[in-house]
């Protein structure tokens, strides 16, 4: 696998982890500069999943919001598979 898809997801992973602190914080101090559920799923969906899912279960946050608590490992499994796929039947090697 080419050393850009790990390069990729490792980019978005750091976003995702500072979008969900921001939120965190901006919850609760500043409830008007909450970052839309719609772009944190996008974030998520994009190559951030699995860093979203441990930052909000590290600082306990969405975790009471199915969304995200299904989603979020939905994106998890589909990712693995993606990674999968190109490892083992497209033999991309770092």
């Amino acid at each position: 696998m080419p050393i850009e898809i790990l390069w990729w997801f490792a980019g978005w992973s750091l976003v995702a982890i500072g979008l969900t602190v921001y939120d965190k914080i901006a919850a609760k101090s500043a409830p008007r500069h909450r970052i839309p559920e719609a772009t944190l799923l996008t974030v998520a969906a994009v190559g951030g999943a699995a860093a979203m899912e441990a930052a909000c279960l590290l600082i306990r946050h969405k975790t009471r919001h199915p969304k995200f608590m299904v989603s979020l490992p939905l994106l998890i499994v589909l990712h693995a598979g993606l990674l999968l796929y190109l490892w083992f039947w497209k033999g991309m090697v770092l």
